[in-house]
């Protein structure tokens, strides 16, 4: 058995619009939603091996706010990335024999991370939390997956369930839609 984590970046800011899309930073809210999510998953109680995440500044200043005490594995190839994409990276950074990740938090963004959900959960297996996901995966959202494989090299459709999701809403009101 696998674990695998995902956490998409928090709230960025929109104000300049002149800035690429990559060097967008976290607006206020963003990193409010960061730091109470980083707490969560503290709390949360999963011993995370490996922290795989996108270079793009959301996703630097999201973990910045939210684990500063992680040392993330950085792949430039999680920006805006698909899911088959997410899935190469998190077998190319798993490891191997004694030095292979039982858990893998992987950090970016979406339609990416919640296609992830989509794919890897198998419909005998899905829940309340999965058609939560399926609904939608907003910023600051962490989700844990429950892989059925010994390997990472086995990941592959069908083989999670989805056993943990938690939003910065779920933890804090303020931090619900903005209306």
């Amino acid at each position: 058995m696998k674990i695998l984590g995902l956490l998409r970046h928090a709230k960025s800011e929109w104000d300049d619009m002149a800035k690429r899309d990559f060097d967008r930073g976290l607006n206020d809210r963003g990193r409010r939603g960061a730091a109470l999510i980083g707490n969560h998953i503290r709390e949360h109680g999963i011993k995370w091996d490996r922290l795989i995440a996108s270079p793009a500044i959301r996703v630097t200043e999201t973990l910045e706010s939210g684990l500063p005490e992680f040392t993330p594995i950085y792949d430039q190839k999680l920006y805006l990335a698909s899911f088959e994409t997410i899935m190469e990276v998190a077998q190319e950074h798993a490891g191997s024999g004694e030095d292979e990740a039982n858990t893998i938090l992987m950090s970016g963004h979406n339609p990416g991370l919640q296609e992830v959900i989509l794919e890897l959960v198998s419909p005998a297996r899905e829940n309340d939390l999965f058609h939560e996901a399926c609904v939608k995966f907003p910023t600051a959202t962490y989700a844990v997956l429950e892989c059925k494989i010994d390997s990472w090299a086995e990941l592959r459709p069908r083989c999670a369930k989805l056993i943990h999701l938690a939003r910065p809403r779920d933890l804090d009101p303020e931090l619900g839609p903005e209306g």
